[in-house]
């Protein structure tokens, strides 16, 4: 397994030009120092987790409308059923 970058300190020019990356740092639970003249100045750390948006019911009606029933719920063949069963196919 590759071991982590261990530099965590960025100076002013180096953080703007890879924000983008160093948010992406920030946000897997690194915390990033921010120096100018070789002084931290800031910390960019992960955010707690916020929760989502509130849940809506019935926000998905209609999307899954084009799959057919069958994709979700056509029974195993009677042969496969009873293998996994762990029965013979035959019924006495």
């Amino acid at each position: 397994m590759a071991e982590a970058d261990p530099q965590k300190t960025f100076n002013m020019h180096e953080a703007k030009t890879n924000l983008s990356r160093l948010v992406e740092r920030a946000e897997a639970g690194e915390e990033i120092i921010i120096a100018r003249d070789g002084k931290p100045r800031a910390r960019l750390m992960p955010l707690p987790i916020q929760s989502g948006e509130r849940r809506r019911p019935g926000r998905w009606k209609g999307l899954l409308d084009h799959i057919p029933d069958s994709a979700w719920f056509d029974p195993l063949p009677e042969d496969e059923l009873a293998r996994w069963e762990g029965r013979s196919r035959e019924r006495p």
